[in-house]
Parts: C-alpha cells; sequence; structure tokens
C-alpha cells in the first residue's frame, strides 16, 4: 500500500444484533468499551485483547464483510496515494476518532482509513453503556 498505515485500530462488523453480540463476546471475555444507541442504530466497541484492533459492531453498517479500519498522520495525502496507485475512493465518512474514506479491493474486502483529529470525544465515549 502506498499511504503510510501507523496501525490496524478497528474492525467494524455489521451485525443486525448489536446487543446480542456484546453479550456473548463479554461472556466468552470481551471487555465492553462502550455501547451506544443514536441516530437510530446501535454501536458497541468490545476488546478481544488489550491490543488493537477493536472489535466494533455496528448495527447501521451494511453488507456482510468487517471493514478494516487503518490510522494514518494525513486523510487527504493518503488518499491521494492510494489513488495514484489505481485505488478509488469510495465513501467518505466520520466516526468519533476523525475523518475516514473507504475503499473496495477487487476480491470485495472493505478497507478504510482515518486521521485521529478527535481523540478527546472518543474517550468520552469509553465506559458509556445505553442498552
Amino acid at each position: 500500500m502506498s499511504a503510510e498505515l501507523l496501525g490496524l485500530d478497528f474492525l467494524y462488523s455489521p451485525t443486525a444484533d448489536v446487543e446480542g453480540d456484546v453479550e456473548h463476546l463479554t461472556k466468552a471475555g470481551a471487555r465492553l468499551v462502550f455501547a451506544i444507541e443514536a441516530f437510530g442504530t446501535r454501536v458497541a466497541m468490545v476488546q478481544l485483547i488489550d491490543e488493537p484492533p477493536a472489535l466494533v459492531l455496528a448495527g447501521h453498517l451494511e453488507g456482510e464483510r468487517p471493514i478494516f479500519v487503518y490510522r494514518v498522520e494525513s486523510l487527504e495525502e493518503s488518499i491521494d496515494s492510494l489513488e495514484s496507485v489505481g485505488w478509488e475512493p469510495e465513501q467518505r465518512f466520520e466516526i468519533p476518532h476523525g475523518p475516514g474514506c473507504a475503499f473496495h479491493t477487487p476480491g470485495g474486502q472493505r478497507i478504510a482509513i482515518y486521521e485521529l483529529t478527535r481523540a478527546e470525544t472518543a474517550e468520552k465515549l469509553v465506559g458509556r453503556r445505553d442498552f
């Protein structure tokens, strides 16, 4: 990859039952980071191990495949770098941590990059439990 990746921070996974998956995973030893309900959907983050990536269960994500979300130093520079080697940006998005952009590989893998611009906002979610 041409973009300088700083780390695989999150694995966003679509699910039809966020609450059920949280219960299942935490019973098996995962640590719940947050479980929020907002904007007509539920999203929860669990840590399966102490290091990244965290697993983010999202009721609003379409599709069946997870999205591998990597942190980059500069979103715009990374998008430009990936475009220069033929990657096509698909969708820009916002997560509590900052802005991002999604891509697909020819085989259908979902990869995204984001720039950490709001670390303090993400920290405020830790421990929140709406459901």
